[in-house]
């Protein structure tokens, strides 16, 4: 019987590796690693999903479909560690507390954005807050194979203080707030090591890949309590000790300058925005070997919708505040040599737009467009823990990659210029 089984298995496996679909990817050049010279005219061999070798020449196994991109660049799929897919630019700030946002069509708006993400060229991305089933079922219904879309790490819902920048309840009416505090919904609202601890049990619980927190307040939010820390010390620290018991890493959201070291030195995995990182902040960084997410592009979306009655007040006028050091932070981290990887807000600007962050790491950040093409792609790799995987074209990793008019080792605005996606091998549609 035993043997039986075998052989049967045996055959099964036989069956599937000759049923196996070859693409043979013809391109002009291939840039198989950011940080290495392109090569020139090459064909990448993928067979179920993975990249089998990259050959010199436009050549072709026999049987396999043929994708001619030889006017084209290819490149490693591009990586966003920080997009919100579940939500929309240019909506009202009270959007979401209308009977329209509910999880399950919050899950729908991520899927449609999810493959808007992919189409501009982005075969990885991280969304870092979200609500916690439609999150999870997005990422898995893509990862199943049911819907085109990059592959996604999520975080769910991030941890905020009462009256920080992720409680929702802010600027509403006290007898409202007090309806939706009574609810207990809010349980990422915390106060205390023990609490704080409790609530990244719960958001872990849910299956996400990693914790977000809100270390310092936000733009966006209408709280007047500014852009410093939030969270305490110990507090900080009890997230990202209890994150990483549960095997997660801790991403957090920091603008100001002593939030953003209180973050570090808890032992965050990543800072995202790090609007006003000082020179003491990047020298903990690179210490700690701390990534640093400047989302730049979330500036422009800010600029986009100011003046326009989408936000409040208050965080008018803390947009404007940032804006006067739009990519100075980059800059100082880039000196420093602290790790980066590319991350944009989608959602403050619109979801497609994201390449153009690529572009604004050279201009407003300073950096060189290949070490911003690192960053865009190895460099997320690395931070979500995905570099075997992805972030280079290798033979055994992941069929990720995209094709571009242009190159962008030389020139950012190659990579919005997207003619052919490819996740994980399977071809996204691009109409």
């Amino acid at each position: 019987m035993r043997k039986t089984m075998i052989a049967a298995m045996a055959a099964l496996l036989a069956s599937t590796a000759a049923n196996a679909e070859t693409f043979a990817i013809q391109a002009g050049h291939v840039i198989t690693d950011a940080a290495k010279p392109a090569r020139g005219a090459s064909t990448v061999i993928v067979t179920d999903g993975r990249i089998v070798r990259i050959e010199d020449g436009a050549t072709a196994p026999a049987g396999a479909t043929v994708v001619d991109l030889r006017d084209k660049t290819v490149l490693p799929g591009l990586i966003d560690v920080h997009v919100h897919l579940t939500s929309n630019s240019g909506e009202p700030w009270y959007q979401g507390l209308t009977p329209k946002y509910s999880e399950p069509y919050a899950a729908t708006v991520g899927l449609r954005n999810a493959l808007v993400t992919a189409r501009a060229g982005f075969t990885t991305v991280r969304d870092l807050g979200g609500p916690p089933l439609a999150s999870v079922a997005m990422r898995d219904a893509i990862k199943e194979g049911g819907f085109p879309g990059p592959r996604i790490q999520v975080a769910g819902p991030a941890l905020s203080i009462i009256g920080g920048h992720g409680d929702s309840t802010v600027g509403l009416a006290p007898n409202l707030r007090a309806a939706i505090e009574a609810t207990g919904e809010q349980f990422w609202v915390c106060t205390g090591p023990l609490e704080c601890g409790k609530a990244v049990r719960k958001i872990a619980a849910y299956g996400v890949d990693v914790i977000k927190f809100h270390a310092t307040g936000g733009v966006l939010d209408d709280g007047k309590i500014g852009l410093e820390q939030h969270f305490t010390d110990e507090e900080m620290k009890a997230i990202c000790d209890t994150a990483h018991q549960l095997g997660l890493k801790v991403a957090a959201h920091a603008h100001g300058a002593k939030g953003i070291g209180a973050a570090v030195r808890a032992g965050v995995d990543s800072i995202e925005h790090g609007t006003y990182a000082d020179d003491a902040d990047v020298a903990l960084m690179k210490t700690r070997g701390t990534y640093y997410v400047g989302t730049l592009m979330a500036f422009s979306g800010l600029q986009l919708y100011l003046g326009k009655g989408i936000y409040t007040a208050n965080t008018e006028a803390k947009a404007r505040q940032t804006l006067l050091v739009w990519g100075k932070a980059l800059n100082r981290a880039y000196k420093a040599g602290v790790p980066i990887a590319l991350g944009t807000d989608a959602a403050v600007f619109p979801h497609g737009r994201n390449g153009e962050e690529i572009g604004l790491m050279v201009s407003k950040g300073g950096m060189t467009p290949r070490d911003a093409l690192i960053a865009a792609t190895k460099g997320g790799a690395d931070l979500l823990g995905l570099a075997r995987e992805t972030g280079t074209l290798e033979p055994g990793k992941a069929a990720d990659l995209i094709a571009v008019t242009g190159d962008p080792l030389v020139d950012p605005a190659a990579v919005t210029h997207v003619a052919y996606v490819m996740t994980e091998g399977r071809v996204v549609p691009m109409r």
